[in-house]
């Protein structure tokens, strides 16, 4: 089974022009377009941050899109839950990272093997205007970040990949450390020993900004 590669990371805001006014102040950049997600009812702006060890990355800025439909499920990362929209009314936070796999299904399969529910393989969509992205994703039936935080979501996209439309940015992912991952959970991943900081937060990344180095932690 081949390793994950980091996708995205995401950043959770109350809303999606507090989440930009954030990433302009912390980060010194203004994100780039991103568009709907009608499945989930959220919304979300993109920026590209590769770096020397992290290809075809990005940073995503997530909001529970106040003029779209509500969904008929829990939205997924959590974006429901009352707590966490009470946090992000005082500020924008990292909730994790989504790993990439080729292995969707036997990945999920490895994570039930090892007591932990990552939830069912959902089938989602957006269209851009440079096509159509599609991908498959395991969000828990309530939604929750799984491994009550610890653990990364992951993701298996099909067509295409969102940062093959995003133009370069002044935003690049110097470092991430996982902190909570057991020896099992780490293995399954095939995480490189240099993304695994025992006792660490949940997650942990340092970015080059126009700013200068900001490093986030998950709450």
């Amino acid at each position: 089974m081949s390793g994950c590669a980091v996708d995205h990371l995401v950043i959770a805001a109350h809303s999606l022009e507090q989440g930009v006014a954030w990433c302009e102040a912390t980060l010194g950049i203004t994100p780039g377009p991103g568009g709907q997600h009608p499945l989930m009812g959220t919304h979300n702006r993109l920026l590209r941050l590769d770096g020397p060890d992290f290809e075809a990355c990005y940073l995503e800025i997530i909001a529970i899109d106040s003029a779209a439909p509500a969904p008929s499920r829990a939205c997924w990362f959590g974006l429901g839950e009352a707590a966490l929209q009470s946090a992000l009314r005082a500020s924008p936070r990292l909730l994790g990272a989504v790993l990439r796999t080729r292995q969707l299904d036997d990945l999920r399969q490895g994570l039930l093997d090892l007591g932990q529910d990552p939830g069912p393989a959902l089938a989602a969509d957006r269209l851009t205007p440079a096509g159509r992205l599609a991908w498959r994703i395991l969000v828990r039936d309530d939604g929750a970040w799984p491994g009550g935080g610890r653990l990364p979501t992951l993701i298996e996209w099909a067509l295409r990949h969102p940062t093959e439309a995003m133009a370069p940015s002044a935003l690049q992912l110097q470092s991430l450390a996982f902190g909570q991952l057991t020896p099992a959970e780490a293995t399954l991943l095939q995480l490189p020993a240099a993304m695994l900081q025992p006792g660490g937060p949940a997650l942990r990344c340092t970015l080059h900004t126009p700013l200068g180095t900001v490093t986030l932690d998950t709450p």
